[in-house]
């Protein structure tokens, strides 16, 4: 998703050079079986060119059609497609099982506010800070500034909505093992960057990476080199306490807004102790890692705890 962002940024910043108008969408809430999540973008152009997707299909047609036509001249407008009230009554749009799609709709002059707007986008989306924009509904000024914590990428608020925009989410694997395995796995299907780290040759052996990054060095040397951003999670999962101590002790330095390792209560709990004990880790740092990992699902096979792990991660970062 992400990378499809910056895309449609991209696009936005060569055409406002150009000399074009823009009209900046945002979806910003779905219910039923509506086909785009909150925080989805495209951008367009009054002769219908436009990058990004609201829906996939009809709802995108129906929208340049309107433009076309002269619709959406407001600075800013929240449109609906689908069910409920408000929605614009249009027999071409069918979203599946009663699904509803609201949109944010801005109109951008090809001005130096339009340009400063897309600047922030791409610093935010190339950037290791989450950040927040707040549009006022009634045209006003927006406005930038770093979020305060992870959390829905999309909140409405009294005559304004909230936009968080980011890095793409990143999960650091510390550690092959089994449950390393289906983590991976379950990561890239849910559209994370995943780094893999592991120093022993051996561990490589059978392991499987598909499009994840692999990296054979200690996982505390990787985040000493590569800091973890607001949108990262780290995961240590191999029982192995020289591997998931030392990734602990330096996870915490970084703003990884998910820390989390591997092991029982009564292991979890010595783990703690070794931590504070030759770490120095303090009661705020340790209270940031997640002992033992995971939603409590009562898993027991390697494919259970990485669904619990990737879970538990998955919650945090919509701030629930």
């Amino acid at each position: 998703m992400q990378a499809l962002d910056l895309e449609v940024v991209e696009a936005a910043r060569r055409w406002h050079a150009e000399g074009h108008a823009l009209w900046w969408c945002t979806v910003l809430s779905t219910f039923g079986s509506a086909p785009r999540e909150p925080g989805a973008l495209l951008v367009a152009r009054a002769d219908g060119r436009h990058v990004g997707s609201l829906s996939g299909g009809c709802v995108e047609e129906d929208f340049l059609t309107r433009l076309a036509a002269g619709a959406f001249q407001a600075p800013a407008e929240v449109i609906a497609y689908g069910e409920g009230a408000g929605a614009i009554d249009a027999s071409g749009v069918s979203l599946p099982c009663g699904g509803r799609l609201e949109v944010l709709v801005e109109r951008w002059p090809a001005d130096a506010r339009a340009s400063r707007e897309l600047e922030a986008y791409a610093e935010a989306l190339r950037d290791a800070d989450l950040m927040e924009r707040r549009v006022p509904l009634d045209g006003g000024q927006c406005r930038w500034k770093l979020a305060d914590a992870p959390g829905p990428r999309v909140e409405r608020q009294a005559g304004a909505v909230r936009i968080r925009v980011g890095p793409v989410a990143r999960l650091v694997i510390a550690g092959i093992s089994p449950v390393s395995q289906y983590c991976a796995q379950f990561a890239q299907a849910l559209g994370f960057e995943v780094v893999v780290c592991d120093p022993r040759a051996e561990a490589w052996d059978d392991f499987a990476p598909g499009e994840a990054r692999c990296r054979r060095e200690l996982p505390s040397e990787y985040l000493r080199r590569h800091p973890a951003h607001a949108m990262t999670a780290v995961v240590a999962l191999t029982h192995d306490p020289r591997l998931d101590d030392l990734t602990m002790i330096e996870a915490v330095r970084g703003s990884a807004f998910y820390i989390g390792v591997m092991g029982s209560k009564r292991t979890s709990a010595n783990r703690a102790e070794r931590l504070r004990r030759s770490g120095g880790l303090d009661d705020e740092a340790l209270g940031r890692i997640r002992m033992p990992i995971g939603l409590d699902l009562g898993s027991k096979t390697p494919a259970e705890i990485a669904l619990a792990t990737l879970a538990d991660v998955v919650r945090v970062m919509r701030g629930r």
